[in-house]
């Protein structure tokens, strides 16, 4: 079939990108599903900065690519296998397929599954298949999912049901942000109630971690950035206490606020700085976790001596060490009655056309999630 998508064919091109346009608006062919896949019509897909990443060349991807990773639609149709699904379910779409065979996925933890990290670093679904081209070029999927068009062919295991009811431009970030930025303080850091928290970093998946630790029960939740107006949307969602990360002074006081550090401590921004930030505010014995994946080749130094006298722990958490089958029902739940209030980390809807001017606006720090309505 011909659809409508969102390509990327060269990494690293300079902004602005409403000039440079380093997304191309192009009509492709989207192949029928094979053994174990489906055909969903896109209805909302975010904008997220793991999009980002891989059109500024942070986290390199073979190109051509279709981008798009967080996203909600409608089963149109799948191939031979899949029986639990049909035509009209609403789904959320996940960007790490779990082959439930591995190692990892037997150990129920299928965020870290060996075949969907393998088949998301070479640009195809779960079964090696690559299902878009363009003329006669192969066209890469993109973390399984290719979301930044009007259908996509994806393994049944990208994919969670979900209930109708619920607006499909809110579930698209259950995909992606909820999971990761709730999920690494309920399922990586296991945050109890009346904890203190700290979230740095408030993009999309930041301000998640802000609703997750308010809803476990966190007494104290500190949330540091660069920007005062969402250090205020924090503020509105559960943060108790907010810093601006230019203040050169803001390790000793948040230090001092929480009287001698947070016992859980996230870094969500993607930088070295802002995981520096997060180590240097957690308290003794406590956790710091990251989830921000800055670019492949920074370092992070820390003092081993620190890590042992004081019983630190250091945690990387990968879409929220989460089991998607269970967790996407149980956060949308949240949402529902209003614990978790999601829909608050929707900045804007707009159109796919608007895709290369939305990037500026996501670089520079101007909204948290923008979704696109097919």
């Amino acid at each position: 079939m011909k659809i409508k998508g969102a390509v990327l064919r060269e990494i690293g091109k300079p902004r602005p990108y409403a000039q440079t346009l380093p997304l191309t608006i192009e009509e492709l062919e989207l192949e029928a599903p094979g053994s174990g896949e489906v055909l969903v019509k896109i209805v909302a897909a975010g904008l997220c900065h793991s999009d980002l990443s891989v059109i500024n060349g942070d986290r390199p991807r073979p190109v051509p690519m279709l981008l798009g990773h967080e996203a909600a639609g409608i089963v149109e149709s799948f191939g031979p296998g899949v029986e639990d699904l049909k035509k009209g379910d609403h789904v959320v779409l996940v960007f790490v397929p779990s082959c439930g065979l591995c190692l990892p996925c037997s150990q129920g933890r299928p965020a870290l599954c060996e075949p969907g990290a393998k088949s998301n670093a070479a640009g195809t679904l779960l079964s090696g298949a690559r299902r878009i081209r363009s003329g006669g070029e192969v066209v890469n999927h993109h973390l399984g999912v290719s979301a930044f068009a009007e259908f996509a062919v994806v393994s049944r295991r990208s994919i969670v049901k979900i209930d109708s009811e619920l607006p499909l431009d809110e579930a698209a970030l259950f995909g992606c942000a909820v999971l990761t930025g709730v999920g690494a303080v309920i399922n990586t850091a296991q945050v109890h109630a009346g904890a203190s928290v700290a979230v740095v970093g408030l993009g999309g998946v930041g301000l998640a971690s802000i609703l997750g630790a308010a809803a476990a029960g966190a007494r104290t939740v500190v949330a540091v950035d660069l920007s005062a107006e969402k250090l205020a949307l924090a503020k509105a969602m559960g943060a108790t206490d907010v810093f601006l990360a230019t203040d050169q002074d803001v390790v000793q006081k948040i230090r001092d606020v929480t009287e001698g550090g947070v016992e859980f401590s996230f870094e969500m921004a993607g930088s070295i700085r802002a995981l520096d930030t997060a180590y240097k505010i957690t308290r003794r014995g406590g956790t710091t976790v990251t989830a921000g994946l800055p670019p492949p080749d920074q370092m992070f130094s820390l003092s081993p001596v620190n890590l042992v006298a004081e019983e630190r722990t250091l945690k990387g958490s990968y879409i929220g060490t989460c089991i998607p089958s269970r967790d996407i029902s149980r956060y949308i739940s949240l949402y529902r009655k209003g614990i978790m209030p999601v829909d608050r980390l929707l900045s804007e809807r707009i159109q796919l056309e608007d895709i290369n001017a939305a990037f500026d606006r996501l670089h520079d720090g101007l909204c948290v999630r923008q979704v696109i309505r097919m």
